[in-house]
């Protein structure tokens, strides 16, 4: 057993994308099928991140399919992702208030091809 002390991990924030299915009281418009949500959620690591934002959408009466990290601020930067002001202070707002922001949502309407490889 060690005697150090355990230093507290620190928080940051992750992208994430979430695609959404239907649930009776969701909140998306009549024809939709889902959406996907771009939300920024803190947490001391991206596993963290993703049980709360899974978390606060349940409870939104939102039902979670899939999550896509896309990781922290550096971690995209090094990937070479343009990241503007805006998204910015709502990266940071997440910081601050320890909390998941739904920054975009965009409902799917079934005739979405969601496969990046398939040319349309």
């Amino acid at each position: 057993m060690s005697d150090k002390p355990k230093t507290p991990k620190k928080q940051q924030v992750y992208t994430l994308l979430v695609q959404v299915g239907r649930t009776q009281d969701d909140g998306l418009p009549p024809k939709a099928t889902g959406a996907a949500l771009m939300c920024y959620s803190s947490g001391v690591d991206e596993a963290e991140a993703v049980r709360e934002t899974v978390a606060i959408l349940k409870q939104a009466d939102l039902a979670p399919l899939d999550v896509t990290g896309y990781g922290t601020i550096d971690e995209r930067l090094e990937q070479g992702h343009d990241i503007d002001d805006d998204e910015r202070a709502l990266m940071q707002r997440a910081l601050d208030e320890n909390s998941v922001v739904v920054a975009q949502m965009t409902p799917f309407f079934g005739d979405e091809n969601l496969d990046p490889d398939v040319v349309h």
